[in-house]
């Protein structure tokens, strides 16, 4: 998958501290997207929403240590998810953020955005991705917790 012709608008950052080194922190980003952002989607919203790629993401830029860049697109939105790491303001923390753009296509778009932006369900998604990350970030090797 390709990146955008143009980027979607800005849609919402999250940020949070893990008081943990950044290549740990990179370590776990890096297992817990391929594990479990890049994977298939099982059931039938992905058949509804038609999915590209399947699991919802790929990946279109990966800086090590720095950021990974996602991107997908289905029928009513084509979006970028882009996580970064950063040193943190402590010694010895991470600065870990997760930024949202979203494009939502048409009049059934519009009906998208509201079921997921308006409600609050995207924050809670994206928020609980960050709060797994820094989990597993204290927890130990990348794939355990």
């Amino acid at each position: 998958m390709s990146t955008f012709d143009t980027d979607p608008p800005f849609v919402d950052e999250h940020v949070v501290t893990v008081p943990e080194p950044r290549e740990r922190v990179w370590q776990v980003l890096e297992a817990f997207v391929r594990t479990s952002l890049l994977t298939a989607a099982k059931g039938p919203l992905a058949l509804i929403l038609g999915t590209d790629p399947p699991g919802g993401f790929a990946v279109a830029v990966e800086v090590p240590q720095e950021r990974i860049e996602l991107v997908g697109r289905h029928r009513f939105s084509r979006y970028r998810l882009v996580f970064a790491v950063a040193d943190g303001d402590e010694a010895g923390s991470t600065r870990l953020s997760a930024r949202s753009y979203a494009t939502f296509l048409g009049p059934h778009g519009a009906v998208y955005r509201a079921l997921v932006i308006r409600t609050g369900f995207h924050v809670l998604a994206t928020t609980r991705i960050l709060r797994q990350v820094r989990r597993l970030s204290r927890s130990g090797p990348p794939g355990a917790g």
